[in-house]
């Protein structure tokens, strides 16, 4: 039988287009999509609506457009795709659709409903006869709509995107493409949010794109956060990358969402859960950033492989933080992969350029975030100085210190660090098995310890590149103190004649440093954190994957799936990625292959003084 095409009347043709804002219950939604096809039939918008893996029949578009219920994200996805609506328009539109959708009454044909508080509370009119149509046109039922509107933005930082959550302390956590207004995440990420933006809408329009989502705690409005404000450096190189690729001649181009799980990570789970969602209807095909090593972060990692996501982690140091899944023993995590050293790389580095001598080291560790869960980087940390034998020889069994910091850094490490004083041993290293975040108040209590003027050489991890050189510990002539950790090189040692790396990182601090649509990023975010590397590295893992996927397709014109991206990201061998580090691969694991290369030991505060002491 043959489908009317139902086409909208003149009326409808004269409009510029309805408004999804001025939409208030699923009827006259569906009555706002049947207008927006415009003089369209329902076949040609389901020709239109075909991007490689499937389009809509003109039966489906009837049929859903006259049921009593909201139509499914999928379908709309598509059906916006088919009126040829712009990146912009069709989040719009989306965003409409996800407030009915959080209603108790989506589906079921009930007539008004109104969105207050963010589908916690919710304002609902039985309305019948003739009071129901006098409310529905009256002043009254407009101000209680522009009423409910703005308590739902003031729950949704200030946007009408459901998917963004104002959270008590007033930080924002949720997903969004940058269309939502630049400063949602706060002030400093205003540049690079409005970069993400443009370049966004500039890419959808094309047509021809995937999606990528960046998962990170932005923001350090938690008192509990570990980050250190380094995360507005780790957007701007995932930044970087996207346009970069966009500028090269290959297919798809990428489309870049920012997924905050707040600056604790304690709401990894909602930002994940939006993202599994997205998955088919928004052509996600990978996950970059992933966030730290701790337990949030692992937890994350397994419900994204459960929905067969692939990841490419920037931060993740922590040793078994891979798709082996031994950092916490529960199974593989399969489509993980990370491209930061290893706690073990960053450790063995160390312990192979101590002078040679006998060491007396003590032990100062934490196992918990400050939010009560499992710090990955640090228990890794911890087992690594007492399994790597350049180091675990100079252990003292009975200076072995632990702190939790729900209990107060301040208070507790000084009293750690008098303990120094009071052992029949002479204590000249500290192995630091805890988080930057507490590093300067240690340092502090070392100046202040009875035995301050002994030298102290404290040893830790990469965690420690976001210290201030000037910290006024590490510059105290009356307490001599050294810092060592390993990580990446500096700028200068990346820029100096004969670095292996040299010809790619000047390439990628030049297009940092470039203006994006308007903006511009600081050149000491280069400098004083290596989070912006990391993170311009993790996503041109994702876009080799990509890319070689597409190149690899039996379709030329076909648009990689989230399978074909992971398979390609195991496939990363023989150095084939070319990041800001330098070239590197993937191995069967998903760790980064070559790190010997860019494994480097950085020394703060005093010189280094040999080590006379005979022994091993």
């Amino acid at each position: 039988m043959t489908q009317p095409e139902d086409r909208p009347g003149t009326l409808g043709e004269q409009r510029t287009g309805p408004d999804p804002e001025r939409v208030r219950n699923q009827k006259e939604f569906r009555e706002a999509l049947n207008q927006l096809r415009g003089s369209k039939s329902y076949k040609d918008v389901g020709r239109a609506s075909d991007d490689g893996s499937g389009g809509l029949s003109a039966t489906t578009i009837s049929t859903v457009l006259r049921m009593d219920a909201l139509p499914s994200r999928d379908f709309v996805v598509r059906y916006l795709r088919g009126c040829k609506l712009s990146g912009a328009d069709q989040q719009r539109w989306l965003r409409c659709w996800e407030i009915l959708n959080s209603q108790p009454s989506a589906g079921r044909g009930r007539r008004w409903t109104l969105p207050v508080g963010g589908g916690r509370r919710r304002l609902r009119a039985v309305l019948v006869a003739g009071t129901a149509l006098a409310l529905a046109v009256g002043v009254g039922a407009w101000q209680l709509y522009e009423r409910g509107q703005e308590e739902f933005r003031e729950e949704h930082c200030g946007t009408s995107n459901p998917s963004l959550v104002t959270q008590a302390d007033g930080e924002c956590t949720g997903v969004t493409d940058g269309s939502d207004g630049a400063a949602v995440f706060g002030g400093d990420l205003k540049p690079v949010m409005t970069a993400i933006g443009a370049e966004n809408q500039n890419v959808t329009e094309g047509g021809d794109y995937v999606t990528f989502a960046f998962l990170t705690p932005l923001t350090s409005k938690d008192a509990n956060n570990l980050t250190v404000g380094q995360y507005v450096a780790e957007l701007e190189g995932a930044y970087t990358a996207v346009a970069e690729e966009n500028k090269k001649d290959s297919r798809p181009k990428i489309r870049l969402l920012v997924a905050s799980m707040g600056s604790a990570q304690r709401h990894w789970e909602r930002a994940v859960d939006q993202l599994v969602a997205r998955k088919d209807s928004e052509r996600l095909v990978a996950v970059v950033g992933m966030g730290l090593s701790q337990q949030e972060t692992v937890d994350a990692a397994r419900e994204l492989s459960k929905a067969d996501l692939p990841m490419v982690g920037d931060l993740i140091t922590a040793d078994g933080f891979d798709a082996t899944g031994a950092v916490d023993g529960k199974g593989r995590i399969e489509g993980l992969t990370r491209v930061a050293l290893s706690n073990s790389d960053q450790l063995t580095a160390i312990s192979e350029q101590l002078p040679a001598g006998r060491r007396t080291a003590a032990l100062v560790s934490t196992s918990v975030t400050p939010n009560g869960t499992r710090d990955l980087y640090t228990e890794s940390l911890d087992k690594g100085f007492r399994r790597i034998e350049g180091l675990r020889k100079h252990l003292d069994d009975h200076s072995d210190f632990a702190f939790d910091p729900r209990g107060g850094p301040d208070a507790i490490l000084p009293t750690i660090s008098q303990n120094f004083c009071n052992t029949d041993k002479t204590i000249d290293t500290v192995y630091y098995a805890a988080r930057v975040k507490y590093l300067p108040d240690f340092l502090d209590a070392l100046t202040r310890r009875s035995c301050h003027a002994q030298h102290v050489t404290v040893i830790t991890g990469s965690d420690a590149a976001a210290l201030d050189p000037k910290t006024e510990a590490l510059n105290d002539p009356a307490s001599p103190i050294t810092v060592l950790y390993a990580s990446f090189p500096k700028a200068e040692q990346f820029r100096a004649p004969g670095s292996p790396g040299r010809g790619l990182y000047e390439a990628f601090a030049e297009a940092f440093t470039s203006p994006h649509h308007g903006q511009q990023f600081p050149a000491e975010h280069l400098t004083s954190s290596y989070w912006g590397i990391v993170a311009y590295d993790a996503v041109i893992t994702a876009a080799t994957a990509l890319h070689n996927a597409a190149a690899h397709s039996s379709s030329p014109s076909s648009i990689p799936n989230h399978y074909a991206v992971r398979n390609e990201l195991y496939a990363l061998r023989n150095n084939a990625v070319a990041g800001a580090s330098g070239h590197f691969g993937i191995d069967k694991n998903g760790n980064r292959t070559n790190t010997d290369t860019v494994t480097t030991v950085h020394r703060l505060g005093k010189p280094l003084p040999a080590v006379t002491r005979p022994g091993s």
